[in-house]
């Protein structure tokens, strides 16, 4: 108990003292993961908006392969594109693997899966009747989408929170791509598995602590969208 005290006491002191290292590592995480969830937001958002609102060939299909990527596992997202990105892979040419963009195209695939296919749940579970009263009203077909993701905004909103608790707590992925390359492609959870099979706890619960604070605000700001989302919907 005292070994574990004593770690969190290192741990604090690193963070108040606003450690160069940990910093590096805290920023490069957010600029990886915020590029990622953007990147997935600006794809996924418009796929999932039109699944939820059209009728087409294979749209079953397609919502099945969505919701059966939203649990992909990271491992194995990071070994293919680690054999895509390699020297003998078809995208060797790149000479992306080991780098931070790498790291951004892994967590773009596993948080695209997300926000699309939370963002289609939202626009379907929109009432039919407010589809009909903007067609009835003399809506446009355009102008009939935007009135009902205004609906689903809530949900949507809650897609790309959802994605966000799922960049940043990834490592598998990342760690076989990037590489965990002390300056470049060292993140927070690469880190703390780094430093615990070390043995060196005291950056590795630094960070946990960050990212246990960065979890707690995203479930907060979840809450905050669900219960004006709740709030608003009618009775």
């Amino acid at each position: 108990m005292k070994f574990i005290l004593e770690s969190f006491n290192q741990a604090t002191n690193l963070i108040l003292n606003l450690d160069r290292e940990l910093l590096q590592i805290i920023f490069l995480s957010l600029k990886v993961s915020g590029i990622a969830l953007f990147t997935a937001t600006v794809i996924g958002l418009p796929l999932g908006a039109f699944v939820g609102l059209k009728r087409f060939v294979g749209r079953g299909l397609l919502i099945t392969t969505l919701n059966t990527f939203m649990g992909l596992p990271p491992v194995v997202v990071g070994l293919f594109l680690y054999l895509m990105l390699s020297r003998s892979g078809p995208l060797g040419f790149l000479s992306l693997l080991y780098t931070p963009t790498a790291m951004i195209i892994a967590q773009t695939i596993l948080a695209f899966p997300i926000v699309a296919g939370l963002t289609n749940s939202a626009v379907v579970r929109v009432a039919p009747i407010i589809k009909l009263a903007s067609r009835s009203l003399g809506a446009t077909s355009f102008q009939t989408t935007v009135t009902v993701i205004k609906e689903a905004r809530y949900g949507i909103m809650s897609a790309v929170i959802a994605a966000l608790g799922r960049v940043m707590a990834e490592v598998g992925a990342i760690l076989i791509v990037g590489g965990n390359i002390a300056g470049y492609t060292r993140v927070m959870t690469t880190t703390i598995a780094m430093e615990t099979d070390k043995g060196d706890f005291e950056l590795a619960m630094a960070l946990g602590i960050v990212l246990l604070l960065i979890s707690l605000i995203i479930n907060f700001f979840m809450f905050l969208i669900q219960k004006k989302g709740v709030r608003e919907a009618p009775q």
